[in-house]
């Protein structure tokens, strides 16, 4: 949480005001990285934001880790229940676990603005940067989390993703649509989207029934 004082010297600090409390403004200040932290309207603003622009940020599952780097434990696969007589002992199967290393990275960028904008009191300069900002990172991120080499970023989920249908790109049909869902294990089709990129999803839009209308 940051306090009303530090929000108005860091809203002071943005317009370029020259009287500016130094006092204030230590609150939100990281040494190490020499900038302040977003105050707390501002960010759930800029979260809110950032999800539109970042379709993981709407669908992805967020696992809040302590530190900066670590691993994930996670379960490969889980024992099936089984009816089991009275007395008797419970089925024992072997569940298997892996570990899943993460590491932090770090998306930069700066915003230039000129002075007029800033100096003009009905100019929202804390709208705009964070709309601005929230499209530059989203769109990076976005990027990233889908192309992500993996050498220092993050890997993408089609670096590693699994084969359930493969076609030509350029005869895929409304077949291959179904057999690339019902490839998916039946535990996480109801949860699951479809990510695409312009040219699949303007051959599936142009796919024809035998009448000659779109199905």
């Amino acid at each position: 949480m940051t306090s009303t004082i530090y929000n108005q010297a860091f809203h002071d600090m943005i317009r370029g005001k020259k009287r500016i409390d130094p006092i204030a403004l230590k609150e939100g200040y990281d040494e190490g990285s020499d900038s302040y932290m977003i105050p707390v309207g501002f960010n759930k603003d800029y979260t809110t934001a950032l999800e539109k622009e970042n379709l993981f940020r709407r669908y992805g599952t967020v696992v809040k880790a302590p530190t900066r780097d670590g691993y994930i434990q996670t379960v490969v696969s889980t024992a099936d229940a089984k009816i089991t007589a009275e007395n008797m002992a419970f089925p024992e199967d072997g569940d298997t676990f892996n570990k899943i290393s993460f590491s932090s990275y770090k998306l930069a960028v700066l915003s230039k603005l000129n002075s007029t904008f800033i100096a003009d009191m009905n100019f929202p300069v804390e709208a705009y940067l964070n709309n601005e900002f929230a499209r530059r990172f989203g769109r990076a991120e976005e990027n990233i989390f889908i192309n992500g080499t993996g050498v220092n970023e993050p890997t993408g989920l089609l670096q590693t993703a699994e084969i359930g249908k493969s076609t030509s790109a350029t005869d895929i049909s409304f077949d291959d649509i179904v057999a690339l869902y019902l490839s998916v294990k039946p535990e996480y089709r109801k949860n699951s989207v479809w990510i695409m990129n312009d040219e699949t999803a303007l051959a599936l839009r142009s796919v024809k029934a035998a009448d000659g209308n779109y199905i």
